[in-house]
Protein backbone atom coordinates (compact mmCIF):
# COMPACT_ATOMS: atom_id res chain seq x y z
CA UNK A 1 0.00 0.00 0.00
CA UNK A 2 0.88 3.28 -0.73
CA UNK A 3 2.53 5.60 2.27
CA UNK A 4 -0.10 8.29 3.48
CA UNK A 5 0.41 11.63 4.72
CA UNK A 6 -1.51 11.20 7.69
CA UNK A 7 -1.91 8.52 10.32
CA UNK A 8 -3.56 8.76 13.34
CA UNK A 9 -3.28 12.44 13.26
CA UNK A 10 0.81 12.66 12.80
CA UNK A 11 2.82 12.72 9.78
CA UNK A 12 4.01 8.99 8.94
CA UNK A 13 6.41 10.07 6.54
CA UNK A 14 8.14 13.01 6.92
CA UNK A 15 10.23 12.53 3.61
CA UNK A 16 7.17 12.33 1.59
CA UNK A 17 5.51 15.63 3.14
CA UNK A 18 8.61 16.99 1.95
CA UNK A 19 8.65 15.92 -1.34
CA UNK A 20 5.14 16.44 -2.24
CA UNK A 21 5.63 19.89 -1.08
CA UNK A 22 8.61 20.69 -3.05
CA UNK A 23 7.26 18.97 -6.06
CA UNK A 24 3.80 21.00 -5.62
CA UNK A 25 6.39 24.07 -5.33
CA UNK A 26 7.46 22.85 -8.45
CA UNK A 27 4.61 23.40 -10.32
CA UNK A 28 3.51 26.25 -9.17
CA UNK A 29 7.27 27.74 -10.24
CA UNK A 30 6.70 26.40 -13.87
CA UNK A 31 3.06 27.78 -14.35
CA UNK A 32 4.17 30.83 -13.37
CA UNK A 33 7.32 31.17 -16.00
CA UNK A 34 5.01 29.93 -18.69
CA UNK A 35 2.92 32.62 -18.01
CA UNK A 36 5.53 35.00 -19.07
CA UNK A 37 4.52 33.94 -22.43
CA UNK A 38 1.80 36.22 -21.84
CA UNK A 39 4.13 39.13 -21.08
CA UNK A 40 6.48 38.11 -23.97
CA UNK A 41 3.37 38.37 -26.38
CA UNK A 42 2.12 41.76 -24.83
CA UNK A 43 5.51 43.55 -24.65
CA UNK A 44 6.59 42.52 -28.56
CA UNK A 45 2.91 43.07 -29.85
CA UNK A 46 2.95 46.56 -28.35
CA UNK A 47 6.46 47.38 -29.52
CA UNK A 48 6.12 46.35 -33.50
CA UNK A 49 3.78 48.51 -36.24
CA UNK A 50 -0.30 48.15 -36.19
CA UNK A 51 0.31 45.76 -38.87
CA UNK A 52 2.80 43.10 -37.88
CA UNK A 53 1.07 42.51 -34.34
CA UNK A 54 -0.34 39.58 -35.36
CA UNK A 55 2.76 38.18 -36.62
CA UNK A 56 4.16 38.43 -33.45
CA UNK A 57 1.50 36.74 -31.12
CA UNK A 58 1.91 33.94 -33.85
CA UNK A 59 5.46 33.83 -33.28
CA UNK A 60 5.25 33.23 -29.52
CA UNK A 61 2.13 30.92 -29.45
CA UNK A 62 4.43 28.95 -31.82
CA UNK A 63 7.66 29.40 -29.92
CA UNK A 64 5.97 27.32 -26.78
CA UNK A 65 3.92 24.91 -29.38
CA UNK A 66 7.04 23.77 -31.56
CA UNK A 67 9.71 24.37 -28.68
CA UNK A 68 8.32 22.20 -25.81
CA UNK A 69 7.82 19.05 -28.01
CA UNK A 70 11.00 19.84 -29.38
CA UNK A 71 12.69 19.93 -26.04
CA UNK A 72 10.58 16.92 -24.52
CA UNK A 73 11.92 14.55 -27.62
CA UNK A 74 15.50 16.22 -28.56
CA UNK A 75 16.13 18.81 -26.46
CA UNK A 76 16.35 17.45 -23.09
CA UNK A 77 18.19 14.40 -23.79
CA UNK A 78 20.77 16.64 -25.80
CA UNK A 79 21.55 18.50 -22.44
CA UNK A 80 21.63 15.39 -20.47
CA UNK A 81 24.51 13.86 -23.45
CA UNK A 82 26.76 16.89 -23.59
CA UNK A 83 26.80 16.90 -19.48
CA UNK A 84 27.96 13.63 -19.42
CA UNK A 85 25.18 11.56 -18.80
CA UNK A 86 24.67 10.12 -21.86
CA UNK A 87 21.19 10.97 -24.46
CA UNK A 88 18.15 10.59 -21.47
CA UNK A 89 15.06 10.49 -23.27
CA UNK A 90 12.39 11.66 -21.00
CA UNK A 91 9.66 9.34 -22.28
CA UNK A 92 11.83 6.71 -20.57
CA UNK A 93 12.42 8.37 -17.05
CA UNK A 94 9.92 8.06 -13.91
CA UNK A 95 7.31 10.08 -14.80
CA UNK A 96 7.64 11.46 -10.86
CA UNK A 97 10.64 13.18 -12.31
CA UNK A 98 9.00 14.91 -15.16
CA UNK A 99 7.62 17.82 -13.62
CA UNK A 100 11.29 18.79 -11.72
CA UNK A 101 12.97 17.53 -14.88
CA UNK A 102 12.07 18.36 -18.52
CA UNK A 103 9.21 20.60 -17.26
CA UNK A 104 11.41 22.39 -15.44
CA UNK A 105 13.89 22.71 -18.14
CA UNK A 106 11.54 23.83 -20.86
CA UNK A 107 9.56 26.27 -19.71
CA UNK A 108 12.92 27.93 -18.92
CA UNK A 109 14.35 27.08 -22.23
CA UNK A 110 11.24 28.58 -23.94
CA UNK A 111 12.02 31.83 -22.28
CA UNK A 112 15.34 31.56 -24.22
CA UNK A 113 13.81 31.07 -27.58
CA UNK A 114 10.74 33.57 -27.21
CA UNK A 115 13.44 36.65 -26.15
CA UNK A 116 14.63 36.10 -30.45
CA UNK A 117 11.19 37.09 -31.89
CA UNK A 118 11.40 39.95 -30.36
CA UNK A 119 14.92 41.15 -32.22
CA UNK A 120 13.31 40.07 -35.69
CA UNK A 121 10.19 41.64 -35.69
CA UNK A 122 8.98 43.26 -38.96
CA UNK A 123 10.54 41.41 -41.70
CA UNK A 124 11.27 37.67 -40.49
CA UNK A 125 9.72 34.82 -42.60
CA UNK A 126 7.38 32.80 -39.93
CA UNK A 127 8.91 29.82 -41.12
CA UNK A 128 12.40 31.08 -40.37
CA UNK A 129 11.89 31.61 -37.21
CA UNK A 130 10.02 28.22 -36.45
CA UNK A 131 13.51 26.92 -38.07
CA UNK A 132 15.83 28.76 -35.37
CA UNK A 133 12.95 27.92 -32.84
CA UNK A 134 13.14 23.77 -33.44
CA UNK A 135 16.86 23.72 -33.59
CA UNK A 136 17.18 26.39 -30.41
CA UNK A 137 14.73 23.81 -28.18
CA UNK A 138 17.12 21.20 -29.77
CA UNK A 139 20.19 21.53 -29.90
CA UNK A 140 21.69 25.39 -29.03
CA UNK A 141 19.91 26.15 -26.04
CA UNK A 142 20.91 22.26 -24.87
CA UNK A 143 24.28 22.68 -25.39
CA UNK A 144 24.07 25.70 -23.00
CA UNK A 145 22.74 24.20 -20.20
CA UNK A 146 25.06 20.77 -20.94
CA UNK A 147 27.87 23.05 -20.40
CA UNK A 148 26.83 24.79 -17.86
CA UNK A 149 23.75 23.36 -15.29
CA UNK A 150 24.21 19.35 -16.68
CA UNK A 151 28.38 18.90 -17.21
CA UNK A 152 29.86 21.64 -14.66
CA UNK A 153 33.05 22.31 -17.20
CA UNK A 154 33.70 25.14 -15.87
CA UNK A 155 34.84 24.06 -12.35
CA UNK A 156 36.47 21.23 -13.86
CA UNK A 157 38.56 23.03 -16.20
CA UNK A 158 38.98 26.70 -14.18
CA UNK A 159 39.19 25.20 -10.61
CA UNK A 160 35.50 27.35 -9.34
CA UNK A 161 32.23 27.01 -10.41
CA UNK A 162 30.16 29.39 -12.77
CA UNK A 163 27.56 31.11 -10.55
CA UNK A 164 24.46 31.05 -12.99
CA UNK A 165 21.39 30.53 -10.31
CA UNK A 166 18.50 30.74 -12.35
CA UNK A 167 19.36 31.66 -16.41
CA UNK A 168 20.59 35.13 -15.75
CA UNK A 169 23.66 34.51 -18.62
CA UNK A 170 22.56 30.57 -19.86
CA UNK A 171 19.11 31.84 -20.19
CA UNK A 172 18.39 35.46 -20.99
CA UNK A 173 22.16 36.05 -21.87
CA UNK A 174 21.76 33.68 -24.20
CA UNK A 175 18.29 34.36 -25.86
CA UNK A 176 19.36 38.16 -26.07
CA UNK A 177 22.76 37.38 -27.54
CA UNK A 178 21.06 34.99 -30.32
CA UNK A 179 18.63 38.02 -30.86
CA UNK A 180 21.37 40.55 -31.79
CA UNK A 181 22.99 37.81 -33.88
CA UNK A 182 19.87 37.01 -35.92
CA UNK A 183 18.67 40.43 -36.62
CA UNK A 184 22.30 41.11 -37.78
CA UNK A 185 22.15 38.30 -40.41
CA UNK A 186 18.44 40.01 -41.36
CA UNK A 187 19.53 43.22 -41.96
CA UNK A 188 17.29 45.99 -40.96
CA UNK A 189 13.87 46.78 -41.55
CA UNK A 190 12.96 48.65 -44.48
CA UNK A 191 13.75 52.64 -43.55
CA UNK A 192 14.95 52.14 -41.02
CA UNK A 193 18.02 53.65 -41.48
CA UNK A 194 18.68 56.39 -43.97
CA UNK A 195 21.70 56.09 -46.95
CA UNK A 196 24.01 58.39 -45.17
CA UNK A 197 23.24 55.87 -42.03
CA UNK A 198 21.27 58.28 -40.09
CA UNK A 199 18.78 56.82 -38.01
CA UNK A 200 14.64 56.57 -38.70
CA UNK A 201 12.83 55.70 -35.63
CA UNK A 202 10.00 53.74 -36.18
CA UNK A 203 7.51 54.08 -32.98
CA UNK A 204 5.47 50.74 -32.01
CA UNK A 205 2.07 50.94 -31.74
CA UNK A 206 0.96 50.36 -28.24
CA UNK A 207 2.82 51.45 -25.07
CA UNK A 208 -0.03 50.18 -23.32
CA UNK A 209 0.79 46.83 -24.33
CA UNK A 210 4.23 47.10 -24.20
CA UNK A 211 3.62 48.30 -20.02
CA UNK A 212 1.55 45.60 -19.22
CA UNK A 213 3.78 42.78 -20.92
CA UNK A 214 6.54 44.27 -18.89
CA UNK A 215 4.71 44.03 -15.39
CA UNK A 216 2.99 40.57 -16.36
CA UNK A 217 6.71 39.40 -17.49
CA UNK A 218 7.64 40.57 -13.65
CA UNK A 219 5.31 38.79 -11.98
CA UNK A 220 6.32 35.64 -13.26
CA UNK A 221 9.94 36.14 -13.22
CA UNK A 222 9.18 35.52 -9.00
CA UNK A 223 8.76 31.63 -10.42
CA UNK A 224 12.31 32.14 -12.41
CA UNK A 225 14.24 33.27 -9.50
CA UNK A 226 12.38 32.45 -6.32
CA UNK A 227 11.17 29.45 -7.82
CA UNK A 228 14.95 27.43 -8.39
CA UNK A 229 15.38 27.50 -4.94
CA UNK A 230 13.29 24.76 -3.01
CA UNK A 231 10.98 25.18 0.30
CA UNK A 232 13.03 22.52 1.77
CA UNK A 233 16.68 21.33 1.46
CA UNK A 234 19.10 18.57 2.92
CA UNK A 235 21.88 20.35 5.21
CA UNK A 236 25.34 18.75 6.00
CA UNK A 237 23.90 17.00 8.08
CA UNK A 238 21.30 14.43 5.77
CA UNK A 239 18.44 16.53 7.55
CA UNK A 240 15.47 17.99 5.53
CA UNK A 241 15.54 21.76 6.26
CA UNK A 242 13.65 24.98 5.59
CA UNK A 243 15.23 26.72 2.54
CA UNK A 244 13.70 30.01 4.61
CA UNK A 245 17.28 32.38 4.09
CA UNK A 246 17.92 31.34 0.50
CA UNK A 247 14.13 32.19 -0.66
CA UNK A 248 14.17 35.30 1.47
CA UNK A 249 17.48 35.96 -0.17
CA UNK A 250 16.11 35.95 -3.30
CA UNK A 251 12.98 37.39 -3.07
CA UNK A 252 14.85 40.65 -1.50
CA UNK A 253 17.51 41.09 -4.04
CA UNK A 254 15.14 40.16 -6.90
CA UNK A 255 12.99 42.68 -5.63
CA UNK A 256 15.57 45.88 -5.33
CA UNK A 257 17.34 45.05 -8.56
CA UNK A 258 14.00 44.87 -10.25
CA UNK A 259 12.92 48.65 -9.11
CA UNK A 260 16.89 49.67 -9.60
CA UNK A 261 16.51 48.69 -12.91
CA UNK A 262 13.64 51.08 -13.88
CA UNK A 263 15.46 53.90 -11.86
CA UNK A 264 18.64 53.22 -13.42
CA UNK A 265 17.49 52.77 -16.99
CA UNK A 266 14.89 56.18 -16.24
CA UNK A 267 17.59 58.53 -14.91
CA UNK A 268 20.13 58.03 -17.84
CA UNK A 269 17.02 58.88 -20.32
CA UNK A 270 16.41 62.04 -18.32
CA UNK A 271 20.04 62.87 -18.42
CA UNK A 272 20.18 62.14 -22.42
CA UNK A 273 16.81 63.65 -23.97
CA UNK A 274 15.49 65.53 -20.46
CA UNK A 275 12.61 63.40 -20.65
CA UNK A 276 11.64 60.46 -18.86
CA UNK A 277 11.15 57.58 -21.49
CA UNK A 278 8.07 55.42 -20.33
CA UNK A 279 9.58 52.41 -22.58
CA UNK A 280 12.92 52.96 -20.97
CA UNK A 281 11.84 52.16 -18.15
CA UNK A 282 9.96 49.67 -18.73
CA UNK A 283 12.76 47.93 -20.40
CA UNK A 284 15.22 49.11 -17.65
CA UNK A 285 12.82 47.62 -14.89
CA UNK A 286 13.61 43.51 -16.78
CA UNK A 287 16.81 44.72 -17.21
CA UNK A 288 16.99 44.77 -13.43
CA UNK A 289 15.19 41.58 -13.20
CA UNK A 290 18.15 39.69 -15.82
CA UNK A 291 21.06 41.38 -14.05
CA UNK A 292 20.25 39.58 -11.18
CA UNK A 293 19.11 36.18 -11.98
CA UNK A 294 22.41 35.01 -11.93
CA UNK A 295 23.41 35.62 -8.53
CA UNK A 296 20.11 36.22 -6.66
CA UNK A 297 21.04 33.50 -3.82
CA UNK A 298 24.15 34.70 -3.06
CA UNK A 299 24.44 38.37 -3.83
CA UNK A 300 24.35 41.49 -0.46
CA UNK A 301 21.31 43.47 -0.38
CA UNK A 302 23.32 46.70 -1.28
CA UNK A 303 24.49 43.98 -4.38
CA UNK A 304 21.49 43.99 -5.51
CA UNK A 305 20.53 47.86 -5.81
CA UNK A 306 24.35 48.12 -7.22
CA UNK A 307 23.15 45.23 -9.94
CA UNK A 308 19.92 46.67 -10.65
CA UNK A 309 21.19 50.26 -11.17
CA UNK A 310 23.80 49.05 -13.61
CA UNK A 311 21.71 47.02 -15.58
CA UNK A 312 19.36 49.05 -15.75
CA UNK A 313 21.61 52.58 -16.67
CA UNK A 314 23.50 50.47 -19.23
CA UNK A 315 20.15 49.66 -21.22
CA UNK A 316 20.31 52.85 -23.44
CA UNK A 317 23.73 53.44 -23.53
CA UNK A 318 23.66 49.97 -25.56
CA UNK A 319 20.86 50.49 -27.37
CA UNK A 320 22.23 53.38 -28.65
CA UNK A 321 25.51 52.14 -29.72
CA UNK A 322 23.84 48.92 -31.37
CA UNK A 323 21.22 51.13 -32.82
CA UNK A 324 23.83 53.87 -34.12
CA UNK A 325 27.16 52.50 -34.47
CA UNK A 326 25.82 48.70 -34.90
CA UNK A 327 23.51 49.70 -36.96
CA UNK A 328 21.70 46.45 -35.98
CA UNK A 329 17.93 46.62 -35.89
CA UNK A 330 16.64 45.12 -32.48
CA UNK A 331 13.25 45.86 -32.63
CA UNK A 332 12.18 45.21 -28.97
CA UNK A 333 15.80 46.41 -27.60
CA UNK A 334 16.16 42.30 -26.59
CA UNK A 335 19.93 42.84 -26.60
CA UNK A 336 20.29 45.32 -23.90
CA UNK A 337 17.88 44.22 -21.41
CA UNK A 338 18.54 40.51 -21.52
CA UNK A 339 22.02 39.88 -23.48
CA UNK A 340 24.28 42.92 -21.98
CA UNK A 341 22.43 42.94 -18.57
CA UNK A 342 22.77 38.87 -18.49
CA UNK A 343 26.38 39.18 -19.03
CA UNK A 344 26.88 42.57 -17.09
CA UNK A 345 25.16 40.74 -13.57
CA UNK A 346 26.77 37.61 -14.21
CA UNK A 347 30.37 39.33 -14.14
CA UNK A 348 29.60 41.46 -10.95
CA UNK A 349 29.48 38.37 -8.98
CA UNK A 350 32.47 38.66 -7.37
CA UNK A 351 32.31 41.92 -6.36
CA UNK A 352 28.86 42.11 -4.78
CA UNK A 353 28.32 38.58 -3.32
CA UNK A 354 27.46 38.78 0.03
CA UNK A 355 29.70 37.46 2.92
CA UNK A 356 31.38 34.35 3.03
CA UNK A 357 30.12 33.35 -0.44
CA UNK A 358 33.30 34.02 -2.70
CA UNK A 359 36.64 32.38 -1.37
CA UNK A 360 38.25 34.48 -4.44
CA UNK A 361 37.43 37.09 -6.02
CA UNK A 362 39.96 36.30 -9.10
CA UNK A 363 39.08 32.91 -9.11
CA UNK A 364 35.33 33.76 -9.18
CA UNK A 365 35.52 36.60 -12.02
CA UNK A 366 37.55 33.99 -14.19
CA UNK A 367 34.96 31.41 -13.98
CA UNK A 368 31.93 34.11 -14.42
CA UNK A 369 34.42 35.07 -17.26
CA UNK A 370 34.86 31.89 -18.90
CA UNK A 371 30.98 30.85 -18.71
CA UNK A 372 30.35 33.99 -20.70
CA UNK A 373 32.67 34.02 -23.17
CA UNK A 374 31.94 29.79 -23.58
CA UNK A 375 28.19 30.84 -23.95
CA UNK A 376 28.36 33.98 -26.11
CA UNK A 377 30.91 31.88 -28.97
CA UNK A 378 28.59 28.96 -28.85
CA UNK A 379 25.35 31.09 -29.15
CA UNK A 380 26.94 33.49 -32.25
CA UNK A 381 28.45 30.75 -34.21
CA UNK A 382 25.37 28.41 -34.21
CA UNK A 383 22.60 30.99 -34.45
CA UNK A 384 24.58 32.84 -37.34
CA UNK A 385 25.01 29.32 -38.82
CA UNK A 386 21.68 28.77 -38.54
CA UNK A 387 20.12 32.44 -40.29
CA UNK A 388 22.94 32.72 -42.34
CA UNK A 389 22.23 29.23 -44.32
CA UNK A 390 18.25 30.21 -44.28
CA UNK A 391 19.66 33.51 -45.89
CA UNK A 392 21.55 32.10 -48.31
CA UNK A 393 18.27 29.79 -49.70
CA UNK A 394 16.10 32.95 -49.39
CA UNK A 395 13.91 31.68 -46.39
CA UNK A 396 15.17 34.03 -43.86
CA UNK A 397 13.42 37.44 -45.17
CA UNK A 398 9.94 38.13 -46.52
CA UNK A 399 9.93 39.99 -49.80
CA UNK A 400 9.88 43.81 -49.39
CA UNK A 401 6.20 43.96 -50.91
CA UNK A 402 5.14 41.49 -47.62
CA UNK A 403 7.29 44.09 -45.08
CA UNK A 404 5.41 47.35 -46.61
CA UNK A 405 2.00 45.58 -46.28
CA UNK A 406 2.92 43.73 -42.93
CA UNK A 407 3.37 40.11 -41.87
CA UNK A 408 -0.38 39.85 -40.53
CA UNK A 409 -1.52 40.13 -43.84
CA UNK A 410 1.31 38.47 -45.76
CA UNK A 411 2.33 35.57 -43.34
CA UNK A 412 -1.19 35.14 -41.71
CA UNK A 413 -4.24 36.64 -43.99
CA UNK A 414 -5.54 38.62 -40.98
CA UNK A 415 -5.43 42.50 -40.04
CA UNK A 416 -5.31 42.67 -36.21
CA UNK A 417 -7.17 45.67 -36.03
CA UNK A 418 -10.04 45.37 -39.27
CA UNK A 419 -11.85 48.44 -37.98
CA UNK A 420 -9.31 50.99 -38.30
CA UNK A 421 -6.39 48.87 -40.62
CA UNK A 422 -9.07 49.75 -44.00
CA UNK A 423 -9.82 53.42 -43.72
CA UNK A 424 -11.56 52.97 -47.08
CA UNK A 425 -14.59 50.78 -45.70
CA UNK A 426 -14.42 51.90 -42.14
CA UNK A 427 -17.97 53.47 -41.59
CA UNK A 428 -20.09 54.75 -38.87
CA UNK A 429 -23.67 55.65 -39.05
CA UNK A 430 -24.89 52.45 -40.78
CA UNK A 431 -23.81 48.98 -41.20
CA UNK A 432 -24.23 48.49 -44.94
CA UNK A 433 -21.37 51.79 -45.14
CA UNK A 434 -23.75 53.51 -47.59
CA UNK A 435 -23.32 57.24 -47.53
CA UNK A 436 -26.89 58.88 -46.27
CA UNK A 437 -29.02 61.76 -45.29
CA UNK A 438 -32.13 62.36 -43.92
CA UNK A 439 -34.88 63.99 -45.45
CA UNK A 440 -35.60 67.71 -44.79
CA UNK A 441 -35.19 71.25 -46.80
CA UNK A 442 -34.87 71.64 -50.32
CA UNK A 443 -31.33 71.96 -51.38
CA UNK A 444 -31.84 73.90 -54.30
CA UNK A 445 -32.34 71.02 -56.89
CA UNK A 446 -28.88 69.90 -55.95
CA UNK A 447 -26.81 66.80 -54.51
CA UNK A 448 -23.92 67.66 -52.38
CA UNK A 449 -21.07 66.08 -50.94
CA UNK A 450 -20.10 68.08 -47.46
CA UNK A 451 -16.74 66.34 -46.32
CA UNK A 452 -14.63 67.48 -43.61
CA UNK A 453 -11.26 66.48 -41.87
CA UNK A 454 -11.38 67.33 -38.13
CA UNK A 455 -10.18 66.02 -34.81
CA UNK A 456 -10.85 61.91 -33.89
CA UNK A 457 -11.71 63.56 -30.34
CA UNK A 458 -14.04 65.67 -31.72
CA UNK A 459 -16.21 63.18 -33.76
CA UNK A 460 -19.15 62.64 -30.90
CA UNK A 461 -19.92 66.03 -30.84
CA UNK A 462 -19.92 66.37 -34.46
CA UNK A 463 -21.97 63.27 -34.24
CA UNK A 464 -24.36 64.95 -31.70
CA UNK A 465 -24.63 68.41 -33.57
CA UNK A 466 -25.55 66.22 -37.10
CA UNK A 467 -28.79 64.79 -35.24
CA UNK A 468 -29.93 68.13 -33.74
CA UNK A 469 -29.61 69.49 -37.68
CA UNK A 470 -31.73 66.73 -38.71
CA UNK A 471 -28.41 65.08 -40.95
CA UNK A 472 -27.68 62.06 -38.42
CA UNK A 473 -26.26 60.10 -41.05
CA UNK A 474 -22.92 59.64 -42.05
CA UNK A 475 -20.05 57.98 -42.74
CA UNK A 476 -16.29 58.53 -41.27
CA UNK A 477 -12.57 57.18 -42.00
CA UNK A 478 -9.68 57.31 -39.87
CA UNK A 479 -6.87 59.47 -42.40
CA UNK A 480 -3.75 60.89 -41.45
CA UNK A 481 -2.79 64.72 -42.87
CA UNK A 482 -0.62 67.53 -42.65
CA UNK A 483 -2.67 71.11 -43.12
CA UNK A 484 -1.83 74.06 -41.27
CA UNK A 485 -1.33 72.06 -38.06
CA UNK A 486 2.10 72.53 -36.55
CA UNK A 487 4.48 69.38 -36.77
CA UNK A 488 5.00 67.94 -33.56
CA UNK A 489 7.87 65.85 -31.64
CA UNK A 490 7.20 62.28 -30.88
CA UNK A 491 9.63 60.38 -28.26
CA UNK A 492 9.95 56.40 -28.84
CA UNK A 493 12.24 55.12 -26.65
CA UNK A 494 14.35 57.78 -25.96
CA UNK A 495 14.19 58.63 -29.31
CA UNK A 496 13.09 61.99 -30.80
CA UNK A 497 10.88 62.08 -34.03
CA UNK A 498 8.75 64.11 -35.90
CA UNK A 499 5.12 63.75 -36.64
CA UNK A 500 3.83 66.09 -39.55
CA UNK A 501 1.30 63.85 -40.92
CA UNK A 502 -1.68 63.95 -37.74
CA UNK A 503 -4.43 61.70 -37.05
CA UNK A 504 -7.52 62.73 -38.24
CA UNK A 505 -10.85 61.35 -39.15
CA UNK A 506 -12.37 62.06 -42.63
CA UNK A 507 -16.10 62.40 -42.45
CA UNK A 508 -18.70 62.20 -45.69
CA UNK A 509 -22.20 63.43 -45.82
CA UNK A 510 -24.25 63.55 -49.04
CA UNK A 511 -27.40 65.64 -48.78
CA UNK A 512 -30.46 66.37 -51.26
CA UNK A 513 -33.11 67.35 -48.99
CA UNK A 514 -31.33 69.49 -46.59
CA UNK A 515 -29.42 72.45 -47.01
CA UNK A 516 -25.54 71.65 -46.97
CA UNK A 517 -25.11 75.15 -44.94
CA UNK A 518 -26.91 73.60 -42.20
CA UNK A 519 -24.57 70.56 -41.88
CA UNK A 520 -21.45 72.71 -42.51
CA UNK A 521 -22.99 74.79 -39.45
CA UNK A 522 -23.51 71.68 -37.73
CA UNK A 523 -20.15 69.99 -38.18
CA UNK A 524 -18.65 73.07 -37.14
CA UNK A 525 -19.98 73.56 -34.13
CA UNK A 526 -18.83 69.70 -32.89
CA UNK A 527 -15.49 70.45 -34.44
CA UNK A 528 -14.32 73.93 -33.20
CA UNK A 529 -11.97 74.19 -30.31
CA UNK A 530 -9.99 77.43 -31.26
CA UNK A 531 -6.86 75.68 -32.09
CA UNK A 532 -4.75 75.33 -35.44
CA UNK A 533 -5.77 71.89 -36.37
CA UNK A 534 -9.64 71.79 -35.94
CA UNK A 535 -9.60 70.57 -40.03
CA UNK A 536 -11.62 72.12 -42.53
CA UNK A 537 -14.86 71.31 -44.25
CA UNK A 538 -15.39 71.06 -48.33
CA UNK A 539 -18.84 71.20 -50.13
CA UNK A 540 -18.57 69.48 -53.62
CA UNK A 541 -21.46 68.85 -56.33
CA UNK A 542 -22.41 65.45 -56.67
CA UNK A 543 -23.26 64.33 -60.54
CA UNK A 544 -25.10 61.28 -59.86
CA UNK A 545 -26.09 58.75 -57.26
CA UNK A 546 -27.34 55.21 -57.48
CA UNK A 547 -28.88 53.12 -54.76
CA UNK A 548 -27.79 49.38 -55.25
CA UNK A 549 -30.43 47.74 -54.20
CA UNK A 550 -33.60 49.16 -55.87
CA UNK A 551 -31.80 51.04 -58.62
CA UNK A 552 -33.41 54.34 -57.90
CA UNK A 553 -30.95 57.72 -58.97
CA UNK A 554 -30.31 60.75 -58.52
CA UNK A 555 -32.51 62.60 -55.15
CA UNK A 556 -34.88 59.70 -55.07
CA UNK A 557 -31.30 57.19 -54.76
CA UNK A 558 -30.41 59.85 -51.55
Amino acid sequence: MEPTLLQSGEVADVGVLVDALNYTWILVVCFLIFFMHAGFAMLEAGQVRSKNVANQLTKNLLTWSVGVVTFFLVGAGVSSLVGGGGFNWVAGNDPGSWASGWFYGAVFAMTAATIVSGAVAGRAKLRAYVAYTFLLAAVIYPVVTGITWSGGYILEYVGTGFQDFAGGMIVHGMGGIAGLTAAWVLGPRMDRYNSDGSVNVIPGHSMTFAVLGTLLLAFGWYGFNVGTASIFVENADGEMVFNGAVLGRVVLTTTLAMAMGAIGSGAVALLKTGKVDTLYVANGLLAGLVGITAIPDVTAWWGALVVGLLAGAQLPIVFSFVEQRLKIDDVCAVFPVHGSAGVLGTLLFPFVAAPGMVDSVVNAFIAQLAGVVAITVWTVVATAAVFGALKAMGQARVSPEHERDGLDVSEHGVDTYPEFGQPDVAADGGSDGVIRADGGEPNDGQIKMVMAIVRPDRLGAIKQSLAEAGAPSLTVTNVSGRGSQPAKKGQWRGEEYTVDLHQKVKIECVVADIPAQEVVDAIRDGAETGEPGDGKIFVMPVEGATQIRTGKTGRDAV
